[in-house]
């Protein structure tokens, strides 16, 4: 990565020197008491955040990123898909969550995420029918609208919609699931027409979570032991293994070289055995300078975009999945760092930046220069 002074900066650490180019965020907001959104604002700017991934479109989160000129994905949610199965409402959603930004300093919408995840297993099939029509109405109303070359709707995708088989468990054998294979060589082929990126959440922590057989530094970057052999390539961690069985999933349908978006990658701090402090700095301090150093993967060597997962803790998170659902944030819910995190890649841990004139405590939060918010849950 180049040491200029004019690449894009996705995180500020108070000194000239070199960023994680292509690094965003996730902001998420599912808690009881959450930050007012310009706060949340103000403290993306100063640590120099320069891209945000939202889980929704939510009118006072997207505007007060007006005039930020931080990258920003919107989202619809998965209980709306059906809704966009409507071209006209389709139209009027674009009209209204991304053309009414435009104007003013406006808002930098690069992405708009349809979905989130819509193809889990545990759903059952509950959106099977229903995303593909939903992706292709809302790029088509881009287009129309005369920003489709710069906005691009994609799906951000569980890495459970590929797999290797039992029987040959490495990446180069890496192949859609057989019962969405047909459907996702179609949205694959949508993407490609429209030059959109596959949006895929890699989380090497669920790879290990209740799974007592699974390599314990399998899960981490600094793993130096018992690499999965695969054609003579060695994979010494489950990131690269995970994200070159989706591009060896990409190539069985004829787009090996279609562009890929990490949408969620991260480590919980609490919840679980594995969830803690701890690892969760072992974990950043492997991916940080990986992506720092743009080596990507044996499959697709070079820069890779992502987002980390996830900028707040989430107090209002269903902990179905797992008690560490709550605690997947680089910060707190109040906005204060938890721990060093090293966002230049280049061995330089220090504490962010956190939310500045706020303290959360129960039953209210209190600010300073600020209205808070109280008690909310949003869904997602």
């Amino acid at each position: 990565m180049e040491k200029v002074c004019f690449l894009t900066l996705f995180f500020f650490l108070g000194i000239m020197g070199c960023y994680v180019e292509g690094l965003g965020v996730n902001w998420g907001t599912m808690a009881t008491h959450m930050l007012p959104p310009e706060k949340v604002v103000q403290m993306l700017k100063d640590n120099g955040i320069k891209k945000v991934k939202l889980f929704d479109a939510d009118h006072s989160t997207v505007s007060a990123l007006v005039g930020s000129d931080m990258e920003v994905m919107v989202a619809i949610p998965n209980d709306q898909l059906a809704v966009m199965n409507d071209h006209r409402r389709a139209k009027e959603w674009v009209q209204k969550n991304v053309t009414g930004y435009k104007s003013n300093g406006g808002v930098k919408i690069k992405y708009v995420a349809v979905g989130n995840e819509p193809f889990l297993s545990s759903y059952n099939g509950t959106f099977i029918n229903i995303t593909l029509p939903a992706l292709e109405n809302i790029q088509n109303a881009l287009n129309e609208a005369g920003v489709g070359d710069s906005i691009k709707a994609t799906v951000p995708l569980n890495a459970d919609v590929y797999s290797s088989p039992d029987d040959n468990p490495v990446p180069s054998a890496g192949r859609f699931r057989s019962e969405i294979s047909d459907l996702m060589t179609q949205i694959v082929q949508f993407l490609h027409k429209n030059n959109a990126p596959f949006t895929i959440n890699i989380y090497p922590f669920l790879s290990l979570y209740g799974n007592d057989g699974f390599p314990f530094d399998y899960a981490f970057f600094d793993n130096v032991g018992n690499p999965v052999n695969d054609n003579g390539i060695a994979y010494k961690n489950v990131f690269d293994a995970n994200f070159d069985t989706l591009v060896s999933s990409l190539k069985a349908v004829g787009y090996g070289d279609l562009p890929i978006v990490v949408g969620e990658v991260g480590w919980p701090t609490d919840g679980d055995k594995n969830a803690n402090l701890g690892y969760a700095q072992r974990f950043y301090n492997g991916l940080l300078p990986k992506l720092a150093s743009n080596q990507g993967t044996p499959l697709r060597p070079g820069f890779i975009e992502v987002y980390l997962f996830g900028l707040l803790d989430e107090d209002a998170k269903s902990v179905a999945p797992g008690n560490f659902e709550r605690h997947w944030g680089i910060f707190g819910y109040d906005g204060q760092a938890k721990f060093p995190v090293d966002i230049s890649g280049q061995g330089q841990n220090k504490l962010l930046v956190s939310a500045q004139g706020c303290a959360v405590s129960s039953p209210k939060m209190v600010c300073v220069q600020s209205k808070c918010q109280g008690s909310k849950q949003v869904s997602r």
